[in-house]
C-alpha cells in the first residue's frame, strides 16, 4: 500500500507547486499585461487621465484618414510583392507614398505628444509606471502607441 501512496503524493506535490509557480507569471488576458492605453501611467490623478483620453482620442479622431490610407497603402504594397514579377518602379513609388503619409502622421504627433507631456507627471513614478522621460522620440510611430508610450504611434 505504501508504495502505491508515495507516486500519487510526488505528483500531486508536483502538480501544486507548478500550478503556482505559474500563476505568478499569468497575465491579464487581451491586455498583453499592459493593463490598457495609460496603465503604465498609474501614478496618475483622474483629472489628468480623463485630460490624456480626451487628448488621444481627439488625436486618433484628426488622424483617422491618415492611418486609413496607409493601412490601404500597405495592403496595395504587399499585392506588389506577391506577383510574380514584382516591378520595381511601382515597388518604389508605393513605398514613396507610405512615407509621405508616414511623414504627414509624425508632423501630427510632435503636438500630441508635447501636450500629453505637459499632462503627465514630472519623473519616475511608482514601481512599474512610466513618464513622458521613459518615451524614445525617436521610436516608429506606426508601431508603438498600443503597447508602448503615449504619442507613439498612431495605429
Amino acid at each position: 500500500m505504501k508504495s502505491k501512496k508515495l507516486p500519487v503524493a510526488v505528483l500531486l506535490a508536483l502538480g501544486l507547486f507548478l500550478s503556482l509557480a505559474f500563476t505568478s507569471w499569468a497575465q491579464p488576458w487581451g491586455m498583453k499585461g499592459h493593463g490598457g492605453h495609460w496603465a503604465k501611467f498609474a501614478n496618475l490623478t483622474p483629472d489628468q487621465a480623463g485630460k490624456l483620453f480626451d487628448l488621444r482620442q481627439k488625436f486618433l479622431d484628426d488622424t483617422v484618414s491618415m492611418r486609413k490610407d496607409m493601412v490601404v497603402k500597405r495592403a496595395e504594397l504587399r499585392a506588389l510583392w506577391r506577383v510574380e514579377n514584382p516591378d520595381e518602379k511601382q515597388i518604389l513609388a508605393k513605398l514613396k507614398e507610405i512615407n509621405a503619409v508616414k511623414a504627414k502622421l509624425q508632423e501630427k504627433a510632435v503636438p500630441f505628444r508635447i501636450e500629453v507631456k505637459k499632462i503627465l507627471p514630472k519623473g519616475p513614478g511608482p514601481k512599474g509606471t512610466l513618464s513622458m522621460e521613459d518615451c524614445d522620440p525617436n521610436q516608429e510611430i506606426i508601431t508603438a502607441m498600443e503597447f508602448g508610450c503615449p504619442g507613439d504611434s498612431v495605429l
